[in-house]
């Protein structure tokens, strides 16, 4: 398995023998308005044109609909029959932007000798969790391949808890900026429940994204790294790729 990470979920992930694009941001930098008040969003640019970056893929999952997981840019170029994977009730604004071959996975679903299994997730609680919700994490599985785990927008809760737990991950991918809106408390992991994760899943390899790249998040990676380092989380089980970054799993 390889894991390029373009851009916040943004990822390219060569999976057996298929390259499945995640959560395509494909904006320029600042094209769209701040969400915590700081400079508009996304607060870097792609590390290569959204051109190489969609080039060669096969398969997409949309783990929701918010703007930073699937905007206009990559609605435009994206090719519009391209299998594309997503959680139940966004199909139909999906396929309202010209996309025809859309797979609302309620359980799991099989596509190229993979499996793709659906998970909860919240983003956040309270007030602003209602207002945000719903959102999805996912599962693959195929034959000579390491089992993933990718969380999504979510924080580390009792369901991602047991998830982790039932399915033993070899792979677990992490939203981890600790992104917060006015008075929401974090709505994507921070730091603490990053280290958690790595504790909860001692024999599995973290891969924290979603980091340096939006005005609303908390944590950047340098604070992440150091917080790892002060609880005792070793750099090789806790990976924080940069934007353009390749990881061989």
């Amino acid at each position: 398995m390889l894991l390029e990470l373009i851009r916040n979920a943004t990822m390219r992930i060569t999976y057996n023998g298929h390259v499945i694009l995640t959560d395509p941001y494909l904006g320029a930098k600042h094209a769209y308005r701040s969400l915590g008040g700081v400079e508009q969003n996304p607060i870097v640019e792609l590390p290569r044109p959204a051109e190489d970056v969609i080039k060669g893929v096969e398969g997409l999952i949309v783990s929701h609909l918010h703007n930073d997981h699937f905007d206009p840019p990559a609605q435009e170029l994206l090719l519009k029959d391209l299998p594309l994977f997503c959680q139940p009730g966004d199909e139909g604004r999906i396929a309202e932007k010209g996309f025809t071959n859309i797979t609302p996975v309620e359980d799991s679903v099989a596509w190229e000798g993979i499996s793709i299994t659906r998970t909860p997730g919240t983003h956040g609680t309270g007030t602003w969790g209602e207002q945000l919700n719903p959102v999805s994490g996912f599962i693959l599985r195929a034959a000579n391949e390491p089992t993933v785990y990718w969380a999504g927008d979510s924080i580390w809760y009792e369901a991602a808890r047991d998830i982790v737990s039932n399915v033993r991950p070899d792979v677990i991918i992490t939203h981890s900026c600790g992104a917060e809106l006015e008075d929401s408390g974090p709505i994507v992991m921070d730091a603490a429940q990053t280290i958690a994760v790595c504790r909860h899943a001692p024999d599995a390899t973290v891969v924290a994204i979603h980091m340096d790249s939006v005005d609303h998040a908390k944590v950047s990676r340098a604070d992440l790294r150091a917080y790892a380092e002060r609880y005792g989380i070793e750099a090789k089980q806790l990976l924080i790729p940069a934007d353009g970054e390749t990881l061989n799993l």
